[in-house]
């Protein structure tokens, strides 16, 4: 597919919503060789802040010589800002064909138990094949919505960085600041 047709099976997969778990993104994963598990990962959460800190961290490392991938979420103009390499948004190219090759794997885990995969746990799978593939020395990763289920959270981080944490998306996280950081 192409970078627009790549957006639209992306947007596609929106109206699967939010389902929280770790299963469909660990399975994701074991079909593309595990990519996470080849990142030297800074895992980065909260509230507030947390792209800011993502983004101060990748700084840091770059300006020390290092080669630094970010994920973050959401992005500000385009889609494409959530991927980055040495503060290089993946092309459009890079995208669409990291979505071509992951379409067929999560349309087959949808069909499964596990049910269908969301537009976050493709964006993820996506950040982590790059940055694997591209050999980054560090990852900084930013969580989504948060919690222990987000997508995120089957790296195995070097560093895990906790911003304020707030009452935000209680909703699915929990009524207390308790229940949302645990």
């Amino acid at each position: 597919m192409n970078y627009t047709q790549s957006l639209e099976y992306l947007d596609g997969l929106l109206k699967f919503g939010i389902k929280f778990g770790l299963e469909r993104i660990t399975a994701l994963c074991e079909e593309f060789g595990n990519p996470h598990k080849q990142l030297r990962a800074l895992h980065v959460g909260g509230t507030n802040g947390k792209g800011s800190t993502a983004t101060f961290i990748a700084s840091i490392l770059r300006e020390a010589g290092y080669i630094v991938g970010i994920y973050l979420s959401p992005y500000v103009h385009d889609v494409r800002e959530r991927i980055q390499i040495d503060n290089q948004m993946i092309t459009q190219e890079q995208f669409a064909d990291l979505a071509t090759e992951i379409e067929p794997v999560a349309d087959r885990i949808s069909r499964t138990e596990l049910g269908p995969v969301t537009e976050f746990e493709v964006k993820t799978l996506m950040a982590y094949l790059y940055m694997a593939r591209r050999k980054v020395d560090f990852a900084v990763l930013e969580v989504g919505m948060g919690g222990r289920f987000d997508a995120t959270n089957i790296v195995e981080s070097l560093v895990a960085v906790i911003t304020n944490v707030g009452l935000d998306h209680t909703e699915r996280l929990g009524d207390t600041i308790e229940k949302i950081a645990f």
